[in-house]
């Protein structure tokens, strides 16, 4: 596996000789051209209407027509297929739900490379394996375009303000041509090193907040057991040496703080599946580097297992209702 990784570095780093990338650094950074985006879930929806209120005219698309129905009220221009999207615009920004869906997005029959021009810059902020990343680089520098990862951290409520993190890797000379659009999307954008490696400060960032998530969710429901009221514990733990994003701005607890999924029924925000998702790939790097996270490897089975128990669709943070769910079937 590592051999065949090298030779993916090898044949990537060859192949980015023959890119000229003065067709996409030649943009105005002034510029309002049309943006394609691909992929209208719940966190690419609000990145794109972040485009339109920054001015950038987008065309879009997504496999589940409905889904496009609002930005189009707003303004955009939504087409069939990717295909058509790389017709039209010569930068386009594509969030998808995992690694198959970026494969077919990208080089399937109607996927962007058919149609794509010679110096687009195709950005990637969906949360994939980074060999994947690194294969999508190789194929998109053949067409003479380039090819960068982007994935975000923040959530839905971050997508909807534009206060995203963006964590980015690629050709270090085409930052400042992903800057301009993402600046619209995001309060931080970080570049991070070669193609994969915006993949990597994902997939660790993404495993701590699992961690992060467990933690706090066991350690409420212990103090409401002893009967702490969780709204003055919360207000505690922020306080204190135990703080942390998960209790202090997405806390688990329902009643404890308005605008998170735990006081909507766990609906909306980042779904269990997808953070299983993202642990099994945290589990795949970690396994290749020969790298022991076994409190990682723990939080992926409790989200596997959640998954099992009909948590698939529910915010990740439903993790304290799961535990509670335990809780009450052994009493």
């Amino acid at each position: 596996m590592a051999a065949v990784l090298r030779g993916s570095r090898n044949l990537l780093g060859r192949s980015l000789k023959h890119v000229d990338f003065t067709l996409v650094s030649s943009r105005s950074m002034a510029s309002k051209t049309q943006v394609g985006f691909i992929g209208l879930g719940n966190m690419g929806k609000p990145m794109a209407k972040n485009l339109l209120k920054h001015g950038y005219p987008v065309i879009a698309t997504d496999v589940f027509p409905e889904s496009c129905k609002e930005l189009q009220e707003l303004g955009a221009q939504i087409v069939d297929n990717p295909a058509e999207v790389a017709d039209q615009a010569d930068r386009i920004v594509t969030m998808l739900p995992s690694s198959p869906n970026v494969i077919e997005v990208y080089t399937g029959p109607n996927g962007i490379l058919k149609k794509v021009k010679k110096g687009s810059l195709l950005i990637d902020s969906s949360t994939i394996d980074p060999a994947v990343s690194k294969e999508m680089a190789v194929a998109t520098e053949k067409m003479g375009a380039v090819f960068m990862d982007a994935p975000v951290s923040g959530g839905v409520g971050a997508a909807s303000s534009g206060k995203l993190t963006f964590m980015v890797g690629g050709v270090e000379e085409e930052f400042t041509a992903a800057q301009e659009l993402l600046t619209c999307m995001g309060a931080n954008v970080v570049y991070c090193g070669a193609v994969g490696t915006g993949q990597a400060a994902k997939i660790c960032n993404n495993m701590l907040l699992a961690i992060g998530m467990i933690g706090t969710s066991e350690t409420m429901n212990l103090g409401i057991r002893l009967g702490l009221d969780p709204k003055l514990l919360a207000k505690i733990l922020n306080m204190s040496s135990g703080r942390c994003w998960s209790s202090d701005t997405y806390n688990p607890v329902p009643g404890v703080m308005e605008g998170v999924p735990s006081g909507n029924g766990y609906q909306g925000g980042f779904g269990t599946q997808l953070m299983a998702k993202d642990l099994g790939l945290a589990q795949t790097t970690a396994t290749n580097t020969k790298t022991p996270v076994p409190l990682g490897s723990l939080a992926h089975q409790i989200y596997r297992m959640m998954c099992a128990r009909g948590y698939a669709g529910k915010d990740f943070s439903s993790v304290f209702q799961f535990l509670r769910e335990d809780e009450e079937e052994g009493q």
